[in-house]
């Protein structure tokens, strides 16, 4: 890829958060009858496969020549963010579900913000500040609409600490690498990143001691197509984004657009599902645009 393209990091984040927005409504819907560990196990194998070939129709070789520390860290990234922060994040969305993941989520973007700055040493300008501002006050904005139904107060703290667990797995084991990501080619860093989830989560599987009703729940509940679609949207094709909008972009800046997911939901449920849009879900996407373009360009 050519990195003199202006804003390509920032590109791929955008792109990122579109394309999560779609893959949570089908991890959420396959999550209803399929484990969080057996979706994790599937979603997770699927595109390690399929990485293999897109990897070498781009002329990208799996065997990179890079030092053993820097194969060892992508895996150890791949293991807290893919092996345990997906299974995590799984999890929390089961609790949750789609809108009240999405508001736990928020802690996403602070978090990258944190560990970048204090690993990667990396700054953020004023107006990419009042950006990230404008974003956050959109997703609390439309946050207000939703109800909690029929959660209880120990499922929300438990999806509300659930997923604010995974971000921090995934958070962290992002900011590691970011280094590595910069220098190295995109697919081999995401196959091997991948490869050391899937070591995790077999080790989980092998030793876990209701390993057959975990099969059982992928394979005997009938939601092949949204757990396929969901680990082909979500997986496949989100991570390399993700990890090409932190390759190009900076860490801090990359997950404060990663955020806007929230946002396009709404946008979706407007044009595809035929939801009204009210003025706070106007206004807030209009603000939510505007924080855009400040963190992109500031």
């Amino acid at each position: 890829m050519n990195e003199s393209i202006p804003y390509l990091g920032e590109f791929f984040a955008l792109a990122t958060a579109l394309i999560w927005a779609i893959a949570v409504i089908l991890f959420k819907k396959s999550g209803e009858k399929v484990h969080p560990l057996a979706l994790n196990a599937f979603k997770s194998i699927l595109a390690l496969v399929l990485l293999v070939p897109t990897a070498y129709l781009f002329g990208q070789k799996l065997n990179y020549p890079a030092p053993l520390n820097e194969y060892l860290l992508l895996l150890f990234s791949g293991a807290l963010g893919v092996g345990i922060g997906d299974y995590l994040f799984f999890k929390g969305l089961n609790k949750l579900g789609a809108s009240l993941s999405s508001i736990a989520g928020c802690s996403y973007s602070p978090i990258i913000i944190g560990l970048s700055m204090i690993i990667l040493g990396e700054r953020f300008t004023i107006l990419q500040a009042l950006g990230t501002a404008l974003i956050i006050g959109a997703i609390v904005a439309t946050s207000g609409e939703i109800r909690l139904g029929n959660i209880s107060r120990r499922d929300l703290a438990l999806g509300v600490t659930w997923t604010i667990l995974a971000n921090l797995a995934n958070g962290l084991g992002i900011v590691l690498v970011k280094p590595i990501l910069e220098r190295s080619p995109l697919f081999w860093a995401t196959e091997i990143r991948l490869l050391g989830g899937v070591i995790v989560i077999i080790l989980f599987l092998l030793f876990n001691p209701r390993k057959k009703a975990l099969f059982e729940s992928l394979t005997k509940t009938g939601r092949w197509t949204y757990t396929i679609s969901g680990s082909l949207v979500g997986t496949y094709l989100a991570m390399v984004l993700w990890l090409a909008g932190m390759k190009y972009a900076q860490a801090s800046t990359a997950a404060v657009l990663n955020q806007t997911s929230h946002v396009w939901v709404f946008l979706f449920a407007a044009f595809l599902l035929r939801e009204k849009m009210n003025i706070q879900r106007i206004i807030a996407i209009a603000v939510a645009s505007a924080g855009v373009f400040l963190v992109a360009t500031g």
